[in-house]
């Protein structure tokens, strides 16, 4: 592969890196001492469930690791016992040990669903920090200006506002810095929130008489309400643990606006398809078909060939084509009780579809949220079921089968 292919498909998504020359530069580098690229990625130990907007910086080291690289992960044992302050108004609460402990055996489980075990080594930053003598703190201290500290937007706010900085949180950026020099780092992946952290360890290796790595900062991933930085305290979040028909329709809930992005930074897709793919969209094709598409490429990232084509199978019956799934649970109704069929109806669909109330449903009923036999309706007092089978649709995916028993007497 060329080096422009690699720079091209590296800087693919990238909002923000070094200049292409220096990159290059890089390349000729490691080529010459025949090792590969040494991809340095720091996680914070305080969140270890992976969702996709997780995955971005990981689907960029599988990217680069395709390409014969070497993936360093970083788990910041020790600093997370700091807390990283980055964007918090406050000082944040340190982890224990083992919490960080059990934090990073879930994460070595979900980054090898993405990552080359092969071509992955996985550091805990205490192995060196921990090393350190008071005296080494004190020389890595002197590489940084007070001023230059202030110059973080967080402290600033936070200095600005008369509010509490604690002496200890200048060392956050400080170690994370070091951790570079530690593995000796050829290039830094991370998200827009962690410039300044990263830029810290170019200017720190330089300091170690080290090239300085590579920095490429991936965009922060909005969630499927397309607004918000995905997040599961949000709930606009796709997990790469959840099950395929999930992701299948939360993927389809995205956007059209966030179409493009999701290719670029949630599937592998070389930069060139993504173009073609651009240029559809600008030709007019429906941006649902395209979604398709995309979430039949991000599925198929986290699921094998069958479950991916079950969801996509699953999403078309109940979501396109207003079909029943197999899955859906099935209500009988006894005949003795058509003359009060509304109320046991709504019992049971509370039952089945765990809804806290009978009023809940009769709410949705009044939306306008609920067909029956694909015809809406909207007062629970003029539920009319034929003998037989009858779906139940509410919402834009919820399905129901509702059987009523035929009338022998």
């Amino acid at each position: 592969m060329s080096d422009r292919d690699t720079i091209q498909i590296m800087i693919k998504g990238v909002v923000e890196h070094s200049a292409e020359e220096e990159i290059k530069t890089k390349l000729d580098k490691v080529k010459k001492e025949n090792r590969p690229l040494r991809v340095k990625l720091g996680l914070d130990p305080s969140a270890p469930d992976i969702h996709l907007g997780h995955a971005v910086v990981l689907r960029k080291l599988r990217q680069l690791q395709e390409q014969g690289h070497t993936a360093i992960i970083i788990i910041g044992d020790f600093t997370g016992m700091i807390g990283d302050p980055t964007g918090k108004s406050k000082t944040r609460k340190p982890l224990t040990k083992d919490e960080v402990l059990v934090n990073a055996r879930t994460y070595e489980k979900q980054i090898f669903r993405i990552l080359v075990k092969e071509q992955t080594e996985i550091h805990f930053n205490s192995s060196w920090l921990n090393k350190l003598t008071f005296s080494d703190v004190i020389t890595l201290a002197s590489k940084c200006t007070v001023a230059r500290m202030l110059e973080r937007d967080d402290f600033t706010k936070r200095f600005t506002k008369h509010e509490p900085i604690a002496v200890h949180e200048f060392f956050y950026p400080l170690m994370q810095a070091y951790d570079s020099v530690a593995i000796e780092a050829d290039v830094e992946l991370g998200g827009t929130d962690q410039i300044f952290n990263i830029l810290m360890g170019r200017n720190i290796q330089k300091d170690y008489s080290q090239d300085p790595q590579i920095t490429l900062f991936m965009p922060l991933l909005e969630g499927v309400d397309g607004v918000e930085k995905m997040s599961k305290s949000l709930g606009n979040y796709i997990g790469i643990d959840e099950d395929a028909n999930i992701m299948f329709e939360k993927i389809m809930k995205i956007p059209d606006g966030l179409i493009l992005k999701y290719f670029n930074l949630c599937t592998d897709m070389h930069p060139n398809e993504v173009e073609t793919i651009r240029n559809r969209l600008a030709g007019g094709e429906n941006p649902r078909d395209i979604k398709i598409e995309l979430a039949r490429e991000i599925v198929s990232l986290y699921h094998s060939h069958e479950e991916t084509a079950s969801a996509e199978n699953y999403f078309r019956s109940a979501f396109q084509q207003g079909r029943l799934p197999d899955d859906a649970p099935v209500i009988a109704i006894s005949p003795d009780v058509c003359e009060n069929v509304q109320n046991t109806l709504l019992e049971e669909l509370m039952i089945a579809g765990k809804y806290t109330s009978k009023s809940e449903l009769r709410r949705l009923f009044s939306q306008g949220a609920v067909s029956i036999n694909n015809e809406k309706v909207f007062d629970v007092k003029t539920i009319s079921l034929s003998t037989g089978n009858n779906i139940i649709k509410i919402g834009k995916g919820r399905f129901f089968l509702v059987v009523l028993a035929k009338d022998d007497r």
